[in-house]
């Protein structure tokens, strides 16, 4: 695929999801067949297909210091083998209670001491009565580390398109995203636009 699409696509996410939050590796059809090595091939032949396509690792509950831990150390072998990685994605699936700001930062920090930008990939934030000033808060953080995050992507634009819609149990009602189901921006658009132009 990356072969197929080379010199028109920026970046590629070579791996996602291979973590599990104790660090250990998820046992995934790839692992099963060529064990931790997979990650190396993976990178190792994205790259030969477009040498000049960026490289990305993603994951989601990269707060979690198992996780996080494995991920440094994932992006570190790599890079001391010589194979590209140029950042690492870090989910933004934002609960009521976790993850907390600091630990979030701290991963942010950690991969970026590893070598590689950071990606803010999936964000989204579940329904909550701090729900403005928690996600003005992620922002201000992202704000805040802009010299080491490439992008922020939204998992979604409307809340009625949002997987958090019927989970964790069928008939839930989530309010996730910047625009409501009618397609209008929420207050904390205003409140993000105004935190940006002030850096």
């Amino acid at each position: 695929i990356v072969k197929r699409y080379e010199g028109r696509i920026k970046g590629w996410d070579v791996v996602n999801e291979a973590i599990e939050d104790n660090g250990a590796y998820r046992k995934t059809k790839f692992y099963e067949i060529l064990g931790e090595e997979y990650i190396p091939l993976a990178f190792q032949y994205a790259h030969e297909a477009d040498p000049d396509a960026e490289l990305y690792y993603n994951d989601y509950s990269m707060a979690q210091p198992g996780r996080r831990a494995a991920v440094v150390k994932m992006v570190k072998d790599l890079k001391k083998r010589g194979i590209r990685i140029d950042a690492v994605g870090m989910q933004g699936h934002i609960g009521m209670d976790y993850p907390k700001i600091s630990e979030f930062e701290e991963s942010m920090l950690a991969f970026a001491g590893a070598g590689v930008k950071v990606m803010i990939t999936e964000l989204d934030l579940t329904v909550s009565k701090a729900w403005t000033e928690t996600m003005n808060d992620f922002f201000r953080l992202f704000l805040k580390h802009q010299d080491i995050i490439t992008r922020v992507t939204v998992w979604g634009v409307a809340d009625q398109d949002s997987w958090r819609n019927d989970w964790p149990m069928r008939g839930r009602t989530d309010y996730p995203l910047l625009f409501d189901r009618n397609h209008q921006p929420k207050p904390v658009v205003d409140l993000i636009i105004k935190e940006a132009m002030q850096k």
